[in-house]
């Protein structure tokens, strides 16, 4: 869950750089068919870029200070810890829900509308022709449109089949999963938008290219505008943005020169992957964990003994130590041994992993468990170090006994 919610993460941050260069810099181009283009293909490559790991991912393990917890009671933190990361999932894909049902009730309107008129094949697409006035729009091969516009406007038709002509619809079609992804990300909507206004340049480029007046076509176009855009996916002749279509109609061609602007991006994304991508050491050898001795921890947890003769280490009169020192000085070495799978690092998994052990009566660390799990290999590498511990001085009661000591030990896996 992590994994996918970090990906997702990374995946906005890129498509917003992406359309934010587009917008500043591409947008007022006459290059219709290349932004088109770009805007889609970019689009899809930003969604492979968090998959590309440029440099090995430095990690932290550490653990955590002396914490004495009443017997029988939880740790704080595994009592505190708020779900976050569930309640962020929840909120996605209850955003995710909305976002497909706009879509359906937009989609379903639509079709209504293009089975409710009569249909004809003309001039390579399907035209379907309303008795009532309606707004006109395309939809894959559909054109819909009221019988007096058809009549009256044969630029409107003419406008429509440009869209046919030019699968608009299939544009739209590759662009939903993105809004279907990143519905968060308000970049994601506002480019949709100036993907259709696209649709539009192209369209109104095409019927001036037929050989019809674009000054009576941008009349017409003025007399339409009071029309309502009834569907959020269609292609239609009155689009909102009617001053920047006049504008557009009556702009010079860009400099061929600007279509070289977009290799401005691949530093800027390359960049941003580094900074996505912690550092290698300067020898180009991974970063050794980094050391929190000044944090260290070790917290006792009283469960369920493995060994019913055990005694917990809260209660023990005189407690175990390790290399002369008290539980920290575990906490150090378990530090300085654990390595961060490197699985996990790709995956960007991270976590809090608790083992309970026991300390013999001779000092040898036995009967390790995983009290909290976080994943296979994560757990399998804190068993494998405590495992290998070496002997501690045993715990002994107030009359001198030596006894077995229970205790847990966790350990936070953090990526740097």
């Amino acid at each position: 869950m992590t994994a996918f919610l970090l990906y997702i993460a990374r995946a906005g941050l890129y498509l917003s750089l992406f359309y934010a260069f587009y917008l500043l810099v591409m947008r007022r181009t006459t290059f219709f068919k290349l932004n088109r283009a770009v805007l889609l293909a970019g689009s899809y490559l930003c969604l492979l870029l968090p998959l590309i790991r440029l440099r090995t991912v430095s990690a932290s393990v550490a653990a955590e200070a002396l914490t004495m917890v009443a017997a029988g009671e939880e740790t704080g933190a595994a009592q505190s810890a708020f779900p976050w990361q569930a309640v962020l999932l929840a909120v996605y894909i209850a955003g995710m829900l909305a976002t497909l049902i706009l879509y359906g009730i937009s989609t379903w309107k639509m079709e209504r509308k293009i089975r409710k008129g009569a249909a004809t094949e003309t001039d390579g697409c399907r035209l379907v022709l309303s008795e009532e006035q309606t707004p006109s729009f395309s939809w894959g091969r559909n054109v819909v449109m009221s019988r007096k516009d058809f009549e009256e406007n044969p630029a409107i038709f003419t406008h429509e089949k440009m869209h046919v002509k030019y699968r608009h619809s299939l544009d739209m079609i590759l662009f939903f999963p993105l809004q279907l992804l990143f519905w968060w990300n308000p970049l994601v909507w506002i480019t949709r938008e100036e993907l259709r206004l696209l649709h539009e340049y192209e369209a109104d480029e095409g019927v001036i290219q037929k050989g019809i007046d674009a000054t009576q076509y941008q009349l017409l176009l003025v007399r339409k505008a009071v029309g309502e855009n009834r569907f959020t996916l269609a292609s239609g002749f009155q689009h909102a943005q009617l001053k920047n279509r006049i504008a557009m109609m009556l702009k010079s061609s860009s400099s061929r020169w600007m279509r070289w602007s977009y290799l401005a991006l691949i530093p800027v994304l390359t960049v941003f992957m580094f900074a996505c991508n912690p550092s290698r050491s300067k020898d180009g050898q991974e970063a050794e964990p980094v050391p929190a001795a000044d944090k260290m921890k070790v917290e006792t947890k009283v469960s369920p003994d493995v060994n019913q003769d055990a005694v917990p280490f809260s209660v023990i009169e005189h407690k175990p130590t390790f290399n002369g020192g008290d539980a920290n000085e575990f906490a150090q070495w378990a530090n300085s041994q654990i390595n961060y799978p490197e699985q996990a690092k790709a995956d960007g998994i991270e976590g809090r992993v608790i083992v309970q052990f026991t300390i013999g009566t001779d000092g040898v660390v036995r009967d390790v468990q995983v009290l909290r799990s976080v994943r296979e290999d994560l757990d399998a590498e804190v068993v494998r170090v405590v495992s290998a511990s070496p002997k501690w001085e045993p715990g002994v009661t107030a009359d001198g006994k030596k006894v077995p000591v229970t205790f847990s030990f966790p350990v936070v896996y953090k990526l740097q």
